[in-house]
Parts: structure tokens; C-alpha cells; sequence
């Protein structure tokens, strides 16, 4: 009769254990099905989406390999609708310019992290070659063409100096990215055109030889990369080593070259701090 119990026992043993570690599995799945985290991505729109998109995919794909994480963009399409979703916590992280980084950290938190260390940002205004302008002056009352109200060094940075410190007023034109504002030149919709040495650089040669830079703006910080404070300091730290790592490496860093960034280094909010005494919140437009 002992014996019976204790065959009968076996099987029944065997086949709880059995169901306990199939669950145990199942549980472990599924916790890391639910556990991979997804971090959106935001990045001004400087230039086209598409243009975007083939940029910071390749990084964000090496970026996953690295950390184990999940990188999304979100696409954005104009410098406003940017400033809607980060001053609404949308990114997790996001690629910005220094003004907005101000924004953002006031209303939503948002730390500097990582910025370009071999250079400034600073605004140009680029004129038909032709154009036989010489003094700032001579556009006062001109029409000038911008990507948005809230570009630094193409709009913002721009049109507060050459109000405070020109004494220029202007008419300016709307037009969406950096690449629109040459654009506009060209076709004279505009006599100027704002926008950043980097994009000017970018442009195509039949393009860019048409055109001349006549003014510089003073010099800032350039656009950080932010951190949402939801992003806990281990998970902060593990992609920015990898961001790091990968901006060093000889296979990934002509990935950064293309942001445009040459050297990445570590930075913070306090950076950015001086920007608050040029007088921009002024000039800036909140979006609506």
C-alpha cells in the first residue's frame, strides 16, 4: 500500500513542478516583453524629415545594440509643433537648440547632456551673391526670410540682435527649415535669409554658389541632446556612455558628422544659463 502511495506520488510531483516551471517562463516572458523600454526620440527639424530620419536612424540602431534599449523618433515636422510636444514631455530624449533647452527644462524638466565640445552656434544671414549690400543697415525694413519664430541662431538669436543691437526692424517670413530660408533668397521672396553655418554648409553647390553669408550673430552654445527627468540616472548614464563610445569609435563617429557634431562631450543645464541675459525671451513666441 506504501508503495502504491509513493508511485502515485512521483508522477503527480512531476507534473506540478512541470506546470510551476512552465509558469515561472511564462512569467519571466512576459516581464521582459513588458519591460523593454521604448525612449522617443525628438529632433528639431532643421531639415527634411526624411533627411532627419536618415541621420539619426543609423545612430539610434547602434545606440540599441549598445544599451539593449528601444529608440523611436517622433516625427515632427515644423520647429512649432517641436515646441508643442517637448514643452508637453513627449521625448525622452531629444536633440534641440540651446533656447529650447531653457523652455524645456523650465516646463518640463529637461536636462543638457551631451553637446558638440569643437564648436559655437551662432546665426548668418545669407544674401544673393550679387546683392551689392554692405551695411546691416540697408535692411532695415526688408523682408527676411526664417525656418520659425523660435530658431536660435537662424531666427531667434537673429532677430533680437538686429533689433537690440542694430536697431533694425524687419518683416519676417516664415518658411519652415533652414533649406527654405536660402530657397527664398534665391527666388527674391526675400532679400535675406537666416539660418546656421552648418545648414549653409550642407547646401548643394549650384545652391550655396549663389549665395554669400553678410552678418554673423554673436556666439552660444551649441544644441544639446536633453534627457526627460523620467529617465532614471542609470538608464541617463548607460546611453550616454554608449553615445560617448560611439561618437569615438572609428566605424560609428562619421555618424555624428552628419547632426552636424564633431565632438561629443558631456554637459549640463548650468551651460545654458547665459543665454537668459542676450534679452531672446523677448523675442520669443510660445507655441500655441
Amino acid at each position: 500500500m506504501k508503495k502504491i502511495k509513493y508511485l502515485l506520488f512521483i508522477p503527480i510531483f512531476a507534473f506540478w513542478a512541470c506546470a510551476e516551471q512552465k509558469n515561472e517562463d511564462k512569467i519571466k516572458k512576459t516581464a521582459t516583453q513588458t519591460d523593454v523600454k521604448v525612449f522617443k526620440v525628438g529632433v528639431v527639424p532643421q531639415f527634411s524629415a526624411k533627411r532627419i530620419l536618415s541621420i539619426w536612424a543609423p545612430i539610434l540602431e547602434e545606440l540599441e545594440r549598445k544599451t539593449g534599449y528601444k529608440f523611436q523618433i517622433v516625427g515632427i515636422s515644423t520647429i512649432p509643433e517641436f515646441e508643442k510636444e517637448y514643452e508637453k514631455g513627449t521625448f525622452d530624449m531629444a536633440y534641440m537648440n540651446p533656447y529650447h533647452s531653457l523652455v524645456a527644462n523650465k516646463t518640463q524638466g529637461y536636462e543638457a547632456v551631451l553637446r558638440d565640445g569643437s564648436k559655437f552656434l551662432f546665426g548668418v544671414l545669407a544674401v544673393k551673391k550679387e546683392d551689392s549690400i554692405q551695411a546691416i543697415s540697408e535692411l532695415n525694413g526688408a523682408k527676411i526670410s526664417f525656418p520659425s519664430p523660435n530658431a536660435l541662431g537662424a531666427s531667434l538669436l537673429m532677430r533680437t540682435e538686429l533689433k537690440t543691437m542694430q536697431n533694425i526692424d524687419i518683416t519676417p517670413v516664415y518658411v519652415n527649415t533652414h533649406t527654405d530660408c536660402y530657397l527664398s533668397v534665391l527666388e527674391g521672396k526675400t532679400r535675406a535669409g537666416g539660418g546656421v553655418v552648418g545648414t549653409f554648409n550642407e547646401l548643394s553647390d549650384d545652391i550655396k554658389n549663389q549665395l554669400r553669408i553678410f552678418y554673423t550673430t554673436q556666439k552660444t552654445p551649441p544644441h544639446p541632446i536633453v534627457m526627460h527627468p523620467r529617465v532614471d540616472k542609470i538608464m541617463q548614464q548607460k546611453i550616454i556612455g554608449a553615445l560617448l563610445a560611439m561618437s569615438q569609435n572609428e566605424k560609428t563617429k562619421a555618424l555624428f558628422a552628419k547632426i552636424p557634431i564633431e565632438n561629443l562631450v558631456e554637459t549640463n543645464q548650468a551651460e545654458y544659463k547665459v543665454l537668459e541675459a542676450l534679452g531672446m525671451g523677448a523675442f520669443y513666441v510660445k507655441p500655441k
